[in-house]
């Protein structure tokens, strides 16, 4: 087991050292009131937002709601067949279905809505909206939620693409002996592409080469986005397609209101990306806005939200290398951060003219 802790800081291990929030103390928060009022509009997301973030920012620009402009953007995503984490085209369950979460939360109104599990709608972001609107719950799962999407308007569709699809019979055919070749075979004399190429003749080349992948690292894919307008006011949702291969009825992070995403029209705002379950045991997004709250920057809440997770496992770096995490953070006067379990993370950051992507801090390199 590796020690948690270097035993001294040099100015190449500052950056990403796991002691940085240790050594920088929270400065006192304002007695009455959050930090001040942004004087811009900000939007921010997971590493696969840049064109969400241009969309949401063009709304915000326009007068938009901060919900409704987070929302738009994230559509992109869920609507985008090769964004395979999220929404259509999502990498499916083991049984090859497709399920999705949601969550969103209004800064203004201080309201959330969330869906769980819902299968065959594209835009489950629009349907938790719908939820915290029209309904005096907070989350509907699974087939309760198919159903009042239903009831909304919105058609049941197949959110399986040709390429999930193959990355999902590949995965199976790589796990489970009952889908593989029988034991009366010939002798495999072919590398694994080549047999999988001959097992699926019709099948792009780059597509197999890309199933394996996902067979062998499944993918965890979401995207977050949180948004401020010169207002003040915030909003953010989060949307995935959640882990690949998952159990039916699995649920992450992202639908969990205080864990995939938490919105304090006060304070700030926080979201997440990566392994889920890690992310609820320490109900990151919430305890990264009451870091906020305490006068910490976005990224040292970010930081600290991942020491958490860190301890969890002893700070055993080869069981904490199994995953990923990200957390986002936005406070009320624009300053935002983000931060990932190990180096190398990038986020989107919209603050002016264009999308771009920035660095994220981290707590570990590899």
């Amino acid at each position: 087991m590796t020690t948690p802790h270097p035993p001294s800081l040099t100015r190449r291990s500052w950056f990403g050292s796991a002691l940085l929030p240790a050594l920088l103390p929270a400065q006192s928060a304002p007695a009455q009131s959050g930090p001040a009022q942004s004087s811009k509009d900000i939007v921010i997301a997971s590493s696969n937002g840049l064109a969400c973030c241009n969309q949401a920012m063009e709304l915000l620009k326009a007068g938009a709601d901060t919900l409704d402009a987070v929302i738009a953007g994230v559509n992109i995503n869920e609507e985008d067949p090769e964004d395979n984490g999220v929404g259509y085209g999502g990498l499916p369950n083991e049984d090859g279905v497709v399920e999705l979460d949601a969550s969103v939360m209004h800064g203004p109104t201080r309201r959330a809505g969330a869906v769980a599990g819902l299968q065959g709608i594209k835009t489950p972001s629009k349907v938790a909206k719908l939820v915290m609107e029209r309904t005096n719950h907070i989350m509907l799962v699974g087939e309760g939620a198919l159903r009042f999407a239903q009831a909304h308007g919105f058609q049941r569709e197949n959110l399986l693409t040709e390429k999930s699809r193959l990355a999902w019979l590949v995965w199976r055919e790589s796990l489970r002996e009952n889908w593989g070749p029988g034991i009366d075979a010939p002798p495999a004399k072919q590398d694994r592409s080549r047999r999988l190429q001959e097992r699926f003749p019709d099948a792009r080349p780059e597509w197999l080469e890309w199933a394996l992948e996902m067979a062998v690292r499944p993918l965890a894919g979401t995207i977050n986005c949180l948004a401020l307008n010169r207002k003040g006011e915030m909003s953010g949702v989060t949307t995935t397609s959640g882990t690949a291969w998952k159990l039916a009825g699995r649920i992450g992070d992202s639908p969990i209101v205080g864990a995939g995403l938490y919105v304090d029209q006060d304070v700030g705002a926080a979201g997440s990306t990566g392994r889920g379950e890690e992310n609820i045991r320490i109900a990151g997004a919430h305890t990264i806005v009451e870091s906020l709250r305490q006068g910490r920057s976005a990224q040292q809440a970010c930081l600290e939200a991942l020491q958490r997770v860190s301890r969890n496992f002893d700070h055993d770096r080869k069981r904490l290398a199994q995953f990923s995490l990200s957390f986002y953070a936005l406070r009320k006067d624009g300053q935002y951060g983000a931060a990932s379990l190990w180096k190398g993370a990038r986020f989107v950051v919209h603050d002016g003219p264009a999308a771009r992507h920035e660095p994220t801090a981290y707590l570990y390199e590899k």
